[in-house]
């Protein structure tokens, strides 16, 4: 008889045998290594196009800035209603200067169908950055949104910020009593909010951003007056920044005594900024210990601030102009569309482009990477026009606020009657939902959003309701993704939808129409680009299963570094 050491080293060797004869008969459809090539291990073929990928040490390098493969349609990648498992190593993930981007994508942005699977830093969403570095897999078959009312979180007149923490959505509210204050509250569920406390005597928390996986929030007093309401009564300034510890502890961060209202909040190139709402514009950033006093660009206010593709951007309250950011200047990118733009409230990026929201013409605008002026810092030389790509007004809107992708669509909130919108190409938006139908009031807003289970979420004025949509079926990973190399595997089994990191079932979700969204389109499949934006880092043994792989074979996958 063996002893009893040797027969647990033996079942476990049996074990792993096990699953890797089980991966093998029942292998992927599709496997490309990418250590150098872009063979398909599995059928041989090397008809996938490389466009500027770079190949160093044996891995695939994207740039983030419109690198990828486009792998051509074949009988093995229709994934139709059957269940598959996407497998694939990620490297080099950390950047906080850009949105990291679509890992691996078949969509078809007309028909809404197909998948993706991303990493995401949304920063820029009205006043802040909702998402930090959050994996989303997502799949849709053409399929309507649904809307579902969550409710108002306490007293507030709306929700100003949002942010998404290590698996809780939180919302900053503007409470404009006299004798009452912002609030921050956690989601609980459909229609339940939990109170975290006041941070701070002003009557909003203006701003949030998830900063290396804590809550960090702004606030101020916010003018009522510019959305045509009456004035708050509560007379306390804000300024401030806080984390938040948790039990409805509060840190305070910092205070700027010049500053009544905290304006944008973004992590850029590891640290956090900070701009002012109202004037006197200035611009901050902190360093885990002290603040610095930054320039803001020409005297004016920086306000809704940006990631992408290695800068830091902003838009503006003073003129309708972005303004993007190296680390130590600023270089203006001049009016955004008509003169008749005179602020730009938020950002999102979509197919790889960086898109602004404006007022008063009630447009978004796409920014052409390759119209970028090649000029010095605080250049005031004049730019292309066709800098500016348009994309077409929201109805007989006036102004653009939040936006936000979401299982592979742009979609945007509105002002004067808060209505969203989702993104249909060229010039064309369709309405979806008014989500604020307060009567006799002058204005209605959809403020800002987030991306949180498998769902966008936004917040609205005056009404303080959070609504929330999905489409398709989606899942996410609420909180920030880990540094270096790791494991992901994504599925769709029937009606239910995971994800796993190193082997680890992460997330799930059930949607009872997942099976019988078909899949098939005659779109290539994309390794590092999507809906969102081009993937920058490595990636590497990317593979196709039709099945839904068991924890076990997943772990195994795991396990082979």
């Amino acid at each position: 008889m063996l002893p009893h050491s040797l027969s647990v080293v033996g079942f476990a060797l049996f074990w792993s045998l096990t699953l890797t004869a089980s991966l093998a008969a029942e292998g992927p459809v599709a496997r490309w290594k990418l250590a150098g090539d872009l063979k398909d291990e599995v059928s041989g073929q090397t008809q996938a196009q490389n466009q500027g990928v770079q190949f160093t040490a044996g891995r695939a390098q994207f740039d983030g800035r419109g690198s990828h493969i486009s792998l051509p349609v074949s009988p093995a990648l229709k994934l139709g209603r059957t269940d598959f498992t996407l497998s694939v190593w990620v490297d080099k993930t950390d950047a906080t200067d850009d949105d990291l981007g679509d890992i691996l994508s078949q969509f078809d942005a007309a028909a809404r169908t197909g998948f993706h699977l991303s990493l995401r830093n949304n920063a820029g969403v009205t006043h802040s950055q909702p998402n930090e570095r959050q994996l989303q897999f997502g799949i849709d078959a053409g399929t309507e949104p649904v809307f579902t009312d969550q409710g108002r979180p306490g007293n507030c007149v709306y929700g100003q910020s949002m942010a998404v923490v290590n698996h809780k959505l939180y919302v900053g509210t503007c409470e404009p009593g006299a004798t009452e204050a912002g609030h921050v509250f956690e989601y609980q569920g459909p229609g339940r909010w939990l109170d975290c406390g006041s941070p701070d005597k002003a009557n909003s928390v203006t701003a949030m951003c998830s900063h290396q996986g804590k809550l960090y929030v702004g606030t101020g007093k916010y003018r009522l007056g510019g959305s045509a309401l009456n004035e708050s009564e509560n007379p306390h300034l804000g300024g401030r920044i806080f984390r938040y510890d948790g039990e409805r502890k509060w840190t305070p961060i910092g205070h700027f005594p010049l500053m009544e209202a905290v304006g944008g909040l973004v992590t850029f190139r590891g640290q956090l900024y900070v701009g002012s709402l109202y004037k006197p514009a200035s611009f901050h950033v902190y360093d885990g210990t002290t603040w610095k006093d930054l320039p803001v660009p020409n005297g004016k206010r920086v306000e809704a601030l940006g990631v992408y593709n290695g800068y830091l951007w902003a838009t503006g309250y003073d003129e309708g102009h972005v303004y993007r950011y190296d680390g130590s200047g600023w270089l203006d990118l001049g009016n955004v569309g008509e003169a008749e733009n005179t602020q730009t409230y938020a950002f999102a990026t979509y197919q790889g482009q960086l898109q602004v929201a404006t007022w008063r013409t009630g447009k978004v605008f796409a920014l052409d990477n390759a119209k970028l002026p090649a000029t010095p810092r605080d250049s005031t030389a004049p730019h292309d026009p066709a800098l500016w790509v348009d994309r077409g007004r929201l109805g007989e809107e006036l102004e653009v606020m939040g936006m936000l992708v979401h299982n592979g669509s742009l979609y945007a909130g509105t002002l004067p009657t808060a209505q969203l919108y989702r993104f249909d190409g060229g010039q064309k938006w369709s309405l979806l939902k008014q989500l604020d139908t307060t009567p006799d009031v002058k204005y209605r807003r959809v403020w800002t959003m987030a991306q949180f289970q498998g769902q966008l979420f936004a917040t609205t004025l005056p009404s303080g309701h959070v609504w929330s949509l999905q489409t398709g079926a989606a899942v996410t990973w609420d909180e920030p993704f880990p540094a270096g190399r790791a494991h992901i595997a994504a599925q769709r089994q029937g009606d239910t939808l995971r994800l796993f990191v190193n082997g680890k079932r992460v997330a799930e979700s059930q949607a009872g129409h997942a099976s019988t969204l078909n899949l098939d389109i005659d779109h290539p499949w994309k390794i590092g680009a999507g809906s969102g934006d081009s993937f920058r880092g490595e990636l590497g043994e990317v593979q196709v299963y039709k099945k839904a792989l068991t924890a076990e074979e997943i772990q195994e996958l795991a396990s082979r570094r």
